[in-house]
């Protein structure tokens, strides 16, 4: 294998992103080599023992975070380090927000989105073919 290969590697002040409910957890404690002892004090994630395979290892990490750290340890780190402020600028976390926006729209609303990209389409494919009349 080629080295540097991977990107992320699971270690301790990593955030992770929880496949089932899309939270933020940072990863306190290597359990073995299929689980990780988790918590997320400021997204609302306990500690607990967590597989591997349900989570999503992200950019981010938590620098100097020492093994095993409380709840009060973290939440310093945590702040010091502004790591929910830089995963908000992401666009992974942008595209999350817009899915749970698009999720909680009423049928009227889809339908005035759907209306709006109806003359979104009109007026890119009209300045499109106004565009390729001037080339030729």
């Amino acid at each position: 294998m080629v080295q540097g290969s991977f990107k992320r590697q699971v270690e301790v002040g990593r955030v992770v992103l929880l496949n089932d409910s899309n939270k933020l957890a940072v990863i306190v404690d290597i359990i073995d080599h299929k689980r990780a002892l988790i918590e997320g004090p400021t997204t609302g994630v306990v500690r607990q023992s967590y597989p591997y395979q349900h989570l999503t290892l992200t950019n981010l990490v938590v620098k100097d975070l020492p093994r095993s750290a409380g709840q009060a340890t973290l939440k310093k780190y945590l702040e010091k380090s502004q790591v929910l402020a830089t995963w908000e600028k992401t666009a992974w976390a942008q595209k999350l927000q817009q899915r749970q926006v698009r999720a909680g729209l009423s049928d009227f609303d889809r339908f005035k989105l759907a209306k709006l990209k109806n003359q979104r389409r009109f007026l890119v494919g009209s300045a499109v073919a106004q565009a390729k009349k001037q080339v030729a």
